[in-house]
């Protein structure tokens, strides 16, 4: 049997867009909310297959640009008391 996918609104992912660096990116969080997994399992997964990705598809966050985003958005408000810095995925 087919698993049933769920469709993420455009509108939904435009938001979630960020511009850190200069590069438009996703942070790893919201990314991981679009595919509906856990956050640490997504970076689990990139981490483990690193060698099929190009060498710019992510980086992570200094505790500057993470505090910024923090402030900024209110959906990463979880993020704040969280030791780890978040990863961010750009666009291919």
């Amino acid at each position: 049997m087919a698993k049933k996918m769920a469709v993420v609104e455009v509108g939904a992912i435009q938001q979630r867009i960020f511009l850190v660096r200069g590069v438009k990116v996703i942070i790893d969080a919201d990314l991981a909310e679009f595919y509906g997994v856990p956050t640490k399992r997504l970076n689990e997964q990139v981490k483990r297959n690193a060698g099929r990705f190009p060498d710019d598809f992510m980086l992570q966050l200094d505790q500057e640009e993470k505090d910024e985003l923090v402030a900024k958005c209110d959906h990463l408000s979880k993020l704040k008391y969280s030791p780890a810095l978040p990863h961010a995925f750009t666009e291919p």
